[in-house]
């Protein structure tokens, strides 16, 4: 077989791909995991279910592709948003503000905080948290924690114990009546949270 007709072919399989994941997110967002079928996948992603299940064994695996996609994509907002912040601390502040302002997108909503633990299980919803927006958090988080800005104690807990708080902060926020004013308050009080971590004195006063 030539390289071009691998290169056909690994574009057509890249093609399908991302076409299945597309379709699946939209599909997953707007209706909710159980209430979409594999008949109206296929037929909205314009393939067969051959074509499906060659790419993804069951709907639930797509489902869990798609969950993955979403969690790269708040990962990806956080390191954007943070990349050109210089002060770690301001990094902690920021990645934590676009963590909980992602909470107001709807595939992220139904997706990942509310279908994704109930489909995949916890501990997989879990694992797959810390792959992404809980490792971003716990980089920063041992910055701060080495350069004295956060009071010593133990990484694990303190980065399990405000993942925790975040994800139920934008559980809660995408389940409320008002998610733009509880977006606002989640905010301040996060702040609120991080300055009661932080190490008093002159080197570490909070940024403005």
């Amino acid at each position: 077989m030539s390289t071009s007709s691998h290169r056909t072919k690994a574009a057509q399989r890249e093609h399908m791909l991302r076409t299945l994941l597309q379709t699946g997110r939209a599909m997953f967002a707007e209706h909710g995991y159980a209430q979409v079928s594999t008949e109206a996948l296929v037929q909205q992603a314009g393939v067969t279910r051959g074509a499906l299940y060659h790419y993804f064994t069951s709907k639930e695996a797509l489902f869990h592709a798609v969950l993955e996609d979403v969690q790269r994509s708040v990962a990806a907002q956080i390191v954007d948003h943070t990349s050109e912040v210089p002060d770690p601390w301001e990094q902690l502040r920021v990645g934590c503000q676009v963590f909980l302002k992602a909470s107001l997108d709807r595939d992220v909503q139904q997706i990942m905080l509310i279908d994704g633990p109930a489909v995949v299980g916890w501990q997989e919803w879990r694992r797959m948290d810390a792959a992404h927006a809980m490792q971003l958090l716990r980089d920063v988080i041992s910055q701060l924690m080495a350069d004295g800005v956060l009071k010593p104690q133990p990484i694990d807990a303190l980065v399990h114990m405000l993942s925790g708080a975040m994800n139920e902060a934008a559980l809660w926020i995408a389940q409320a009546p008002d998610a733009e004013r509880a977006l606002a308050e989640a905010l301040a009080v996060f702040d609120t949270l991080l300055a009661a971590l932080r190490c008093k004195g002159p080197a570490s006063q909070m940024s403005a």
